[in-house]
């Protein structure tokens, strides 16, 4: 996540005022309404807690919705959910670092990442290395590691060692030395130093930022987060019933589905219709309110936020967990569900009109 913000912010949909704007609108809606709705229908006491449990939107679980509609969906609309997804997390990010956190030694380590990165060192297992070292210590200092993992990602260099122009005349040069009629299967040892050599600056044409966030997106998504939400998800039915399902689990369920719909749709459109700011090209109303449903997929992000707040409570922190994971996970699958079908629906009706 950290490597993605600090992308979105240096070439993607955050990186001017202009372009981040309408992301931002919709992010903050989307934040601010679900927490208000919180307020108002949560029990008081110690449930209050988890009011920051709404906020988030979970980049992978809404794109995959997304992915399920084809061709049909147009790219500014995947740009827009995932800018002001991004948007969520460093809200999220924030939350966490002002309620759940505390500074230590370990920004030391991090001012040895930065200073390394801007004095031109590439190798990413530096930055594996100390980002390690800097999680034990954040972990150690009671400080939650999901602050390391942001701090870190943006010390991560974003501009390549070796410029894409160079790159290519340097391929060039190298091609020229390699024989054009070889038929060995065993390569000669110049062969294989000239090769080498094109591996190397292949290497060094990509920035440890984009290296990195492309290795990792594989195993995030298939991976760590299909782990993470096994382990946070595991849910208590001991008792269960419909009667049950009060408190923190209609709160949670109503803020994420309706809260977050009104947050996202009705702050862009407001905007949108005040002038402020122009809707997105080949979007238009129905599309921002199949991606406002959509936005209410918290799931990983939420489940992440409702362990910090309910954990070290004792029993009725354990109560109030278990709650707040039926109401997210309940909440989740109801607005992916909706945000699916309309979204279908609405493109649908769109391709009709332009035949």
């Amino acid at each position: 996540v950290g490597l993605e913000i600090k992308r979105e912010l240096l070439v993607g949909e955050l990186s001017s005022p202009r372009k981040a704007l309408l992301p931002v609108v919709a992010a903050c809606g989307g934040m601010i309404i679900p927490v208000l709705f919180f307020w108002l229908i949560s029990p008081s006491g110690p449930a209050m807690r988890g009011a920051a449990i709404p906020m988030a939107t979970d980049i992978a679980f809404s794109l995959g919705v997304l992915s399920l509609l084809g061709k049909k969906v147009p790219l500014s609309l995947k740009i827009f959910l995932t800018a002001f997804a991004v948007v969520d997390d460093i809200g999220g990010i924030i939350i966490i670092a002002l309620f759940y956190s505390s500074s230590d030694l370990a920004m030391i380590i991090v001012a040895l990442l930065y200073i390394g990165g801007r004095q031109g060192i590439h190798n990413k297992l530096f930055f594996i290395f100390f980002g390690i070292v800097v999680w034990c210590l954040f972990i150690n200092a009671g400080i939650h590691p999901t602050i390391a993992g942001v701090i870190v990602a943006f010390t991560v260099p974003a501009r390549p060692k070796l410029h894409i122009y160079k790159y290519v005349n340097s391929i060039r040069e190298s091609l020229k030395r390699l024989p054009e009629n070889s038929n060995d299967i065993i390569l000669s040892n110049s062969e294989l130093s000239i090769l080498k050599s094109i591996e190397s600056a292949s290497d060094k044409v990509v920035s440890p930022l984009q290296a990195m966030d492309d290795d990792l997106r594989t195993l995030v998504n298939y991976v760590v987060m299909p782990l993470f939400a096994f382990a946070n998800a595991s849910i208590s039915f001991e008792g269960f019933t419909l009667a049950s399902l009060e408190g923190v689990s209609v709160t949670i369920f109503v803020s994420l589905v309706l809260g977050k719909l009104i947050g996202i749709f009705s702050f862009t459109y407001v905007f949108i219709k005040c002038g402020w700011l122009t809707m997105p090209d080949k979007m238009d109303m129905h599309s921002l309110f199949g991606v406002s449903l959509l936005g209410g997929i918290g799931f990983t992000v939420s489940l992440f936020i409702a362990t910090l707040s309910y954990t070290g409570m004792g029993a009725e922190g354990a109560i109030l967990l278990n709650q707040a994971k039926i109401g997210i996970i309940g909440g989740s699958l109801f607005a992916g569900v909706c945000g699916y079908f309309y979204l279908k629906y609405a493109l649908n009706k769109k391709t009709q009109k332009s035949l």
